[in-house]
């Protein structure tokens, strides 16, 4: 007989999870680099294009999920007290970096709460509408961003919460999730095993989801947004 899943509690990990992923992709922890650094190297590279950078970064990130040990050393990068799988947890960070990394070069705040919420739906991909119109919001022909902009903080916590509690529902193998031990979500290197393929999809969400902005220019890098 299955033990039932601690629903209530199993949202409590999924906005830690969020909220964690958020963290780390964006700001970055220990060996990694945060998405605005990364943004910045990309946009030297690219000397100054900054489509050239965004395909570069998102190559750069493809590969990096692909690759077997990509980013060792990152053990403890994020903890919970849940079992799942840690390629999957490492391509939630390494998406989220490249995802903000487009965002940060097409000139969108990465650090306003609207942003890091559709960040996180890029994440889902076709996914995120059920989860976001269970908040009530209906993204429709509108870009997730343009959907999740001008709502209150507390509309964006709970799309947070939602977005994290599918987040790991995905992860659980095979559906069964173990709630009962602490182990470390991500302790081994990031991209021993993570898809290169689910990568590559995130960024074509990534890239509808943040439109170019006329007149404008990522924050720190050669431009500012209003």
């Amino acid at each position: 007989m299955k033990t039932p899943i601690d629903t209530a509690r199993l949202a409590e990990v999924g906005q830690r999870l969020a909220d964690q992923v958020l963290q780390v992709g964006i700001d970055g922890k220990g060996p990694l680099k945060g998405a605005e650094e990364v943004a910045a190297e990309h946009l030297r590279s690219a000397r100054g294009d900054v489509e050239k950078a965004i395909t570069k970064l998102i190559a750069t990130h493809v590969r990096l999920a692909a690759v077997s040990g990509a980013v060792t050393g990152a053990g403890g990068l994020i903890t919970l007290p849940i079992a799942v799988s840690a390629s999957l947890a490492g391509l939630y960070i390494v998406a989220t970096r490249m995802t903000a990394g487009i965002a940060h070069l097409r000139g969108y705040d990465i650090h306003s709460e609207e942003v890091r919420s559709a960040i996180l739906v890029c994440l889902l991909g076709s996914g995120a509408s059920s989860a976001i119109s269970k908040a009530g919001v209906e993204i429709g022909q509108k870009s997730a961003l343009a959907a999740l902009q001008k709502l209150p903080g507390r509309v964006l916590i709970d799309i947070n919460r939602r977005i994290g509690y599918r987040l790991v529902t995905k992860a659980g193998q095979k559906g069964v999730i173990n709630l009962t031990k602490m182990v470390p979500l991500v302790g081994a290197p990031i991209g021993a095993t993570v898809d290169g393929v689910g990568c590559k999809s995130i960024s074509v969400y990534a890239l509808r989801t943040f439109e170019p902005l006329d007149d404008t220019g990522p924050t720190g890098v050669g431009g500012t947004v209003e």
